[in-house]
C-alpha cells in the first residue's frame, strides 16, 4: 500500500481566497485533506478582515489576551486557516463555524464533530491543517534542521526496537529519522485526542520495504500514515484512521449561524520514506 497513493503531499493555500478546489476534490475523493501555508502569507488579509472578530468567535478573548504580539498574530492566523480549511471541506462560510477545544487542546467544530475532524500544527512560520470526514486525523510538523538529543530523548520517544534501529545509524541520518518518528507519534496521539498525555515509548512503528510506516500493534490496518518534506525544510507527518464517511462526502453541511458579535475596534513537497533493516530503502 503506497503512501504516495493514499496520502498525496499537503496542498498549499496562499491565503483566505485559496485555492480551495484541491481541498474540495480530496474530500470528495478520499474524505480527507491536509494543507500547509505560512502565517506571513495570511497575516495581512486576516488582520484587515473587518469580520475577524466574528471569524475567531470563541477564540477572540484568547487572541486579545496574549501579551506577545508575535504569539497573538500567529494564534489568530492559525485559527483563521483552520476555519477556512474546514469551510472549504464542508462548503459553508467560514464565519458560520464554531471552533472549540477538548481537554488537552484538540480542536473540534462545535456541533459538527461527527461531520468533520480537524487537526492543527504549527512550527516556526509553517501552519498545517488536516481535515477528515472519513475518520480521525492528526498532523504534526518539525523543522528538518531541528537539533535534538537522541541519547536524552530515546527512552521517552522510542520503543526498544526503534531505539536499536536508530542507534545503528550515522548521527545525521539518525537525527533525521528520529524527527520523523517523533512527528509520526505526535500526529497519531493528536488523532486519538491524547497528545503528549500518551507515553510515546509505549507504542511503536514498523516499516515496510518501501519505507511506509504502520503501527506495530495495528494488525487490522485501521491506521495509515505518511511523512512529507514541505517547503524543502519541514517534516510534516499525518495520521488517519480508516473509517467510512459519516455523511455523504461532498454534501453541504449547514451549521447554526453564530450570534453577531458586538463591534469593537481592532487595536514544494515530496514523500518521505523510512527504511526498515539496512538495504530496504532510503527516505
Amino acid at each position: 500500500m503506497s503512501d504516495v497513493q493514499h496520502h498525496p503531499p499537503p496542498g498549499h493555500v496562499a491565503g483566505p481566497d485559496g485555492p480551495w478546489d484541491e481541498v474540495q476534490e480530496r474530500i470528495e475523493e478520499t474524505g480527507r485533506a491536509v494543507v500547509h501555508t505560512t502565517w506571513g502569507q495570511w497575516l495581512t488579509p486576516a488582520l484587515l478582515d473587518p469580520g475577524l472578530r466574528g471569524l475567531l468567535g470563541r477564540d477572540w478573548p484568547r487572541y486579545r489576551q496574549r501579551p506577545a504580539p508575535a504569539g497573538r498574530l500567529s494564534f489568530a492566523v492559525s485559527r483563521v486557516v483552520v476555519k477556512h480549511t474546514a469551510a472549504a471541506a464542508l462548503q459553508v462560510p467560514a464565519d458560520t463555524l464554531d471552533l472549540a477545544y477538548l481537554p488537552g487542546g484538540r480542536p473540534v467544530l462545535r456541533g459538527l464533530g461527527a461531520e468533520l475532524r480537524v487537526s492543527l500544527t504549527h512550527t516556526d512560520e509553517l501552519i498545517v491543517v488536516g481535515v477528515s470526514r472519513a475518520g480521525a486525523v492528526g498532523v504534526d510538523a518539525e523543522p528538518v534542521g531541528r537539533r535534538v538529543s537522541f541519547e536524552l530523548l530515546r527512552d521517552h520517544v522510542c520503543t526498544a526496537e526503534e531505539a536499536e534501529l536508530l542507534a545503528a545509524l550515522p548521527d545525521t541520518e539518525r537525527t533525521d529519522r528520529f524527527l520523523r518518528l517523533w512527528t509520526l507519534k505526535e500526529a497519531y496521539t493528536k488523532a486519538l485526542g491524547q497528545g503528549m498525555r500518551r507515553r510515546f515509548a509505549a507504542f511503536g512503528f514498523r516499516w515496510d520495504d518501501a519505507g511506509g510506516a504502520a503501527l506495530a500493534e495495528d494488525a487490522a490496518h485501521e491506521w495509515s500514515f505518511a511523512t512529507h518534506l514541505v517547503q524543502g525544510r519541514f517534516l510534516v507527518s499525518e495520521a488517519h484512521r480508516r473509517e467510512e464517511p459519516r455523511a455523504e462526502v461532498g454534501a453541504p453541511v449547514v451549521p447554526v449561524p453564530l450570534p453577531e458579535p458586538a463591534p469593537e475596534p481592532l487595536p514544494d513537497a515530496r514523500i518521505i520514506g523510512f527504511p526498515g533493516p539496512r538495504g530496504s530503502g532510503r527516505r
